[in-house]
């Protein structure tokens, strides 16, 4: 069942409602190149990961957490019938593609897929009630990442304690186009989000959609006046491989980032990174750059469901990381890291069953 529900968004119809593909024009293509490369990647993703790949049960079988793989970044949404009983969609941003956390949960036991950050999708804005009761009732394989509400009257600092100390979320997500116009991260409110996610231990995820570039003095100040506070960068800061001078600028800039100890990057969405059709090798001069800079135990992977589904299935989207990686090469400790343990270092008793 679970297989079958993952094909299904696959297909051309369902992949025709995501704008987000860079390579939406050969989706065809793109999908009969999935079908003769799937054999070839399934067993490269079990020689270099091994018991990881074998079928998601690290956690729940005691093995410890060392061949855990876990998803740093993913969403989760309403269904249209939660979403009509009890957990609305903010207007405007209702879904085009099915996020609900029980077509998750078949992708992660297909994939092999052992726990996950869920990060608040757009789609509820600010209000964090469906993340919140998943992370209730599933409190062993996922944790949360809340949204940073960056409200002029300053109420998303309290909103932002009480997600994380009362509901217990894990990290927050800066995400610089909520800035009331002509406002930057550095504003006084962002400031006091960022110093308070530092004070309760929550890592900052930044999404700078736009770029790298311009970001960059923004968070070159936030992290010299806040050095407690953790960030992590999603889908590598949005840098794809460079193809001119200015490209190169920018990814440079990203790269001398590292020279902050507390930043973090996910290696994440993969199609959005990518210049080519999946399985995004392209991405695998980023990601040897980026561990030279950064080590591997500050990378970690991400799928970005359920975006990632039409583009090229969830299982597609983990065993592409062990298909580019072969491509640097990277060793198997380096993945190791990428695929769950750099997550389970940095959040501390996350995914760890009673």
């Amino acid at each position: 069942m679970a297989a079958a529900a993952c094909r299904f968004l696959c297909s051309p119809v369902a992949a025709a409602t995501s704008p987000l593909s860079p390579a939406t024009a050969s989706a065809t293509t793109t999908r009969r190149h999935l079908l003769l490369l799937s054999s070839t990647f399934t067993a490269a993703a079990a020689a270099m990961e091994g018991s990881a790949a074998a079928g998601g049960g690290a956690f729940a079988s005691g093995k410890g957490t060392a061949a855990a793989v876990v998803d740093s970044h993913l969403h989760v949404w309403a269904s249209p019938q939660q979403a009509a009983d009890k957990h609305p969609y903010f207007p405007g941003q209702e879904p085009a593609l099915r996020g609900d956390i029980d077509f998750l949960l078949e992708c992660m036991d297909e994939a092999g897929v052992d726990g996950a950050l869920i990060v608040q999708p757009i789609n509820h804005m600010f209000d964090h009630s469906l993340v919140t009761s998943v992370l209730k009732k599933y409190p062993s394989k996922f944790i949360g990442c809340c949204l940073a509400n960056p409200a002029d009257d300053g109420s998303g600092i309290k909103q932002l304690e009480h997600l994380i100390v009362q509901e217990k979320y894990r990290a927050i997500r800066f995400n610089p186009s909520l800035w009331p116009s002509g406002q930057k991260m550095t504003n006084e409110v962002g400031r006091s989000l960022f110093a308070k996610a530092g004070e309760l231990g929550a890592p900052v995820g930044i999404m700078v959609m736009k770029g790298i570039s311009s970001y960059i003095q923004e968070i070159e100040e936030l992290c010299t006046d806040y050095p407690k506070t953790i960030v992590i960068f999603d889908h590598m800061a949005f840098c794809k491989p460079p193809t001119n001078t200015e490209e190169e600028k920018a990814f440079a800039s990203f790269l001398n980032l590292a020279r902050f100890p507390q930043i973090y990057v996910k290696y994440s969405a993969l199609f959005r990174i990518s210049r080519e059709a999946y399985p995004y090798e392209d991405t695998a001069q980023l990601l040897s750059r980026v561990i030279s800079s950064y080590g591997a135990n500050r990378i970690m992977w991400g799928s970005d469901f359920p975006f990632v589904v039409p583009e090229c299935g969830y299982k597609g989207a983990k065993e592409a990381i062990s298909h580019v990686a072969s491509k640097i090469p990277v060793s198997s400790s380096d993945l190791e890291w990428i695929l769950g343990k750099t997550a389970t270092q940095l959040f501390q008793g996350a995914w760890v069953t009673a």
